[in-house]
């Protein structure tokens, strides 16, 4: 079973402010806790998709294959597209957005046990039956995932393809928040918080 991962690196930040993946959370940049929580170790081979010439060099020091975004602008798209074109030899693809400042490597790590398990199914990590990303797809899709237009990741495929879908839930519900959710929201307790 050969399972590739792509974090996603190529957002503007507009909500944000800026390029938010720099930005330190809790002392770490946003991308490094990314990094950490989805290691390139874990995957078969794995990619940053990003228009940050910083994040790319980053990706490449930490074992990721860096692959440049030139058309950032066109959306979430472009990052499906441009890394999953880094990943057409695997069974299965895992997409991560890295603005998720909490989410840890134990639950990326059951994710993929969980496909490995069901390699024919979409295994997204979830908390009380809500699903939320990072999300793993089966080679199959892959031809779905391709044809994205627009800032659309692949939630469209999973509504389609609800029969196939396998939840796994997250340690706690601060790991599928990203950044401009907690932003506009109550403080998103820490792991720490909830000990």
């Amino acid at each position: 079973m050969r399972v590739g991962g792509v974090l996603m690196a190529s957002g503007a930040g507009r909500r944000f402010g800026g390029n938010k993946l720099l930005c330190p959370v809790d002392g770490v940049p946003m991308i490094g806790r990314a990094m950490d929580a989805a290691p390139a170790a874990l995957f078969h081979r794995a990619c940053v998709v990003s228009c940050y010439p910083e994040i790319l060099a980053l990706a490449g020091e930490r074992g990721y294959v860096p692959v440049p975004n030139p058309q950032a602008a066109q959306g979430q798209s472009a990052s499906v597209r441009l890394g999953l074109s880094a990943l057409l030899d695997m069974d299965g693809a895992l997409f991560c957005v890295c603005d998720q400042p909490w989410l840890r490597r134990d639950s990326v790590a059951r994710l993929l046990e969980e496909f490995a398990a069901h390699p024919d199914a979409i295994c997204s990590l979830s908390w009380r039956g809500g699903r939320g990303s990072p999300s793993v797809f089966p080679r199959d899709l892959f031809p779905q995932l391709l044809a994205l237009t627009g800032d659309r990741g692949g939630g469209g495929i999973v509504r389609a393809n609800a029969h196939r879908l396998r939840l796994v839930e997250a340690g706690g519900p601060e790991e599928l928040r990203d950044v401009d959710e907690a932003a506009k929201g109550p403080p998103i307790p820490t792991p720490a918080d909830r000990r």
